[in-house]
């Protein structure tokens, strides 16, 4: 059976429920009833602000607005992609978002609701505002905005590879993965079969890698998969961390993709990886540099890394050193030694050739800005044979 408040005597002698109020519906207008006995009159939303709203619907990709994200707050975000639901009227869209505040791995799919309508931006067509803005410049101050507007850790593409880059990427295309006893929220979009685009989640064998669509399937696997440690040949242990060789690159990249999973992450395992390829190829006798373009903590933490390496060279060298001779010592990139140099406003142009200075107490203010170096390489438990001495 049901359960009725049961009314009680208030102090002034009115009766009163437990209920905290009580609405009353009163023609177009709805008055509250509080418990003190007063009354609030809530007006409906006016029909003018009905038709604004439902005039800016769906969103436009490019319209900024605030969203109300996992803390329960509103956050200011750019809608970068919009999906019509399956089952809906025609405005009833879901959006991608970019929060404007955040790194982009904090992007993800929202429901109109989340959105908070009266704080929409006008969009401006970045078409007919570049026009505008050509006829205001020569070509040659255009060139040097295209330029400069290039993306950190992309300086090797050129601005159409690197608009054509991100409009390929700039959706997350799998939102969860599953790998041993993780499930694992997704930072960015991955380059999938066609195939696997409609799942929202993948399941990894934690061993040889394999992917699969349902959890049945991947069960299936793990009573054939005999593999109990990555493939290819182990070439390091040291104690309980082992590393494995099984790719040869064309391009002379020591580092094709770094990756700490988030549940490894924070324990050095990222700036081990870094450090180990570099001693690959300093034992090749090569110098090295990552595959790009880099994803932001990418660059985050190989800045990190060339920081560190060169500048505890520059401390304890006596005399002149040159960035080739920086670059035979480290086996860093002369092109990567000068970027992180530069950032760090430790070199200069003079006359003709670029010149280190060297402050040391500049220096000590940048290593301790770049942190601790990650888990140490025994270089003495490295075994490895490079590609081009093997037959």
């Amino acid at each position: 059976m049901g359960s009725i408040d049961t009314p009680t005597i208030a102090e002034n002698g009115t009766t009163q429920s437990h209920a905290a109020a009580a609405a009353v519906a009163d023609g177009d207008q709805m008055h509250l009833a509080s418990s003190n006995g007063a009354l609030a009159q809530i007006t409906p939303e006016s029909e003018a602000t009905k038709k604004r709203r439902s005039s800016m619907l769906p969103l436009e990709v490019g319209t900024q607005v605030m969203c109300r994200w996992r803390d329960g707050k509103y956050h200011p975000v750019k809608v970068i992609e919009r999906r019509k639901m399956h089952f809906g009227g025609a405005n009833d869209y879901e959006y991608y978002v970019h929060y404007t505040e955040f790194n982009r791995r904090l992007d993800e799919w929202v429901k109109l609701e989340q959105l908070d309508l009266d704080s929409v931006e006008t969009v401006v067509d970045e078409k007919v505002e570049d026009k505008v803005t050509s006829l205001k410049m020569t070509r040659h101050q255009k060139r040097k905005i295209d330029e400069t507007h290039v993306e950190v850790g992309h300086e090797e593409l050129d601005a159409a590879s690197l608009r054509e880059h991100e409009e390929f990427t700039k959706v997350k295309n799998i939102a969860t993965i599953e790998l041993g006893r993780y499930e694992i929220e997704t930072w960015y979009f991955s380059p999938f079969p066609p195939e696997y685009n409609d799942s929202l989640k993948l399941y990894f064998c934690e061993f040889c890698l394999n992917f699969m669509k349902r959890k049945e399937q991947l069960q299936r696997h793990m009573r054939k998969c005999d593999l109990k440690h990555p493939p290819g040949d182990e070439i390091y242990r040291s104690g309980t961390l082992s590393m494995f060789e099984e790719k040869h690159s064309e391009e002379s990249y020591n580092l094709a993709c770094i990756l700490t999973l988030p549940p490894y992450q924070r324990k050095g395992y990222g700036k081990f990886l870094i450090a180990f390829s570099y001693e690959l190829s300093k034992k090749e006798g090569k110098v090295g540099t990552p595959e790009r373009p880099l994803s932001d903590l990418g660059l985050l933490s190989y800045r990190g890394y060339w920081t560190r390496v060169l500048l505890d060279i520059l401390k304890k060298h006596k005399g002149n050193i040159s960035i080739k001779e920086l670059s035979d010592m480290t086996a860093i990139k002369a092109e990567d030694i000068l970027t992180t140099l530069q950032s760090l406003e430790l070199i200069q142009y003079r006359k003709g050739q670029h010149v280190i200075c060297a402050d040391p107490k500049v220096l000590d203010r940048h290593l301790k800005a770049a942190g601790r170096g990650g888990l140490e390489v025994d270089v003495s438990k490295l075994i490895w044979t490079p590609y081009k001495e093997q037959s």
